[in-house]
């Protein structure tokens, strides 16, 4: 089950590249719409993962 998740969320991340990559070069409105949702997606995981990394303490210096 966690195999078939695991292969949505993929084929998402897969369709969401091909979308900006075709807006990119001119496609339909949809394709915009989904590559700006990926975009916008992709900068929240980038933020959510700068604040995870700040948040765990560098090290005691041994």
């Amino acid at each position: 089950m966690i195999t078939l998740v695991l292969l949505g969320i993929l084929a998402l991340v897969v369709g969401g590249c091909v979308c900006v990559v075709w807006a990119e070069r001119g496609g339909p409105r949809w394709t915009r719409a989904v590559a700006a949702v990926t975009l916008g997606a992709g900068e929240l995981l980038r933020r959510f993962g700068k604040n995870r990394s700040q948040d765990q303490p560098a090290g005691d210096g041994d």
